[in-house]
């Protein structure tokens, strides 16, 4: 089959660093091309793919400081994708609804993982193009009364072989917080939970510049590099190291996540996830065997007594059954095949 995926620009595929979209695209892509498929990338000109790669600018657009308007590159990604639509037999979009414009006027279908959520302004064009497939990343995610055609659910898988697994937490104990520094993903509260626990917390991730003054008047202030530490933005191998020798990770969102890699990331190597209550929470953590469910902060702060009876190697399983790169791209292969005809 040959398939066209599209990724976001503002970030390398698969990323240095944060960024859970594209490393869910370079994760599908390498795995379609290991399958037989002959797939084509459309991602910044310095992504690392086994599929072909086509990009109308070198770098990550979050790393060209000369570009101010960076919509109209995402307009010429997509001119690009849409020009060559009759050389593809699906066009797989991951850039919200800004690919829908373009879906309706070729006959090659188009199929839109939705990543992100509604919002006020993006409604107005789910509701124009809401008979185009969609696939949704958890159920949670789905908004019945938008009328949106869902052909599926697939959750989003990682590399499991590349999270090495930590049968034992380290020496001292500690709690890992790990994801952008941001009020959505309850930074605060992490360090809250911390703190009314007696425990230490390690914190690692990127600082956008939007919530630069979250970081300064929030962040900065509690951390004392003895029981609050902030490490920077992590690499991989440092995402792992960090999870896995933790006792828990605290995934303390204050918003309906869609689907938080975080949290598969955290149990692939052992460790269980602390959450709270909301978005895809409940479809990924089985409470009281790889994590608890949490409805407040009293509730993490007694998790955390409880966290280390858990069993690190069921969390580690669980991952391996549900939320594996062939589990997902299975997921996909089965809507490629479905009947887009109109």
């Amino acid at each position: 089959m040959r398939i066209a995926q599209i990724a976001p620009l503002w970030e390398r595929v698969p990323p240095p660093g944060y960024g859970g979209i594209e490393l869910v695209v370079g994760l599908l892509t390498d795995e379609l091309v290991r399958r037989g498929h002959e797939v084509t990338l459309f991602a910044s000109g310095d992504s690392i793919t086994l599929a072909k790669l086509q990009s109308v600018h070198p770098y990550p657009l979050r790393l060209d400081s000369s570009i101010k308007e960076c919509n109209l590159y995402e307009m010429l990604e997509l001119a690009l994708v849409y020009e060559q639509a009759e050389t593809f037999d699906i066009i797989h979009s991951h850039t919200g609804c800004s690919a829908l414009l373009y879906a309706n006027l070729v006959k090659t279908p188009t199929v839109t993982t939705l990543h992100g959520i509604f919002t006020p302004d993006n409604e107005k064009i789910f509701q124009y193009a809401k008979n185009q497939p969609y696939v949704s990343i958890s159920n949670s995610q789905r908004e019945s009364r938008l009328g949106l055609n869902y052909v599926a659910t697939v959750y989003n898988g990682i590399d499991i072989s590349s999270h090495k697994f930590h049968p034992q937490p380290d020496e001292p104990p500690y709690l890992a917080f790990l994801g952008r520094i941001a009020p959505e993903k309850g930074t605060h509260l992490a360090i809250q939970i911390a703190k009314e626990a007696a425990w230490r917390l390690k914190m690692a991730g990127k600082v956008d510049v939007v919530d630069v003054e979250y970081f300064e008047r929030e962040i900065q202030p509690l951390i004392d590099g003895q029981q609050i530490q902030y490490l920077g933005e992590a690499n991989h191998v440092q995402k792992n190291a960090l999870m896995g020798g933790a006792v828990a990770t605290l995934f303390t969102i204050t918003w309906r996540e869609p689907f938080g890699l975080v949290m598969t990331e955290s149990m692939a190597a052992g460790t269980p996830v602390i959450a709270m209550n909301s978005g895809s929470v409940p479809e990924v953590i089985v409470h009281g065997k790889t994590g608890f469910i949490c409805n407040s902060i009293s509730e993490c702060v007694n998790a955390v007594n409880k966290v280390a009876e858990l069993d690190r190697h069921a969390c580690r399983k669980h991952v391996e059954n549900c939320f594996s790169v062939p589990k997902m791209v299975d997921g996909y292969e089965a809507v490629y095949q479905a009947d887009f005809s109109r």
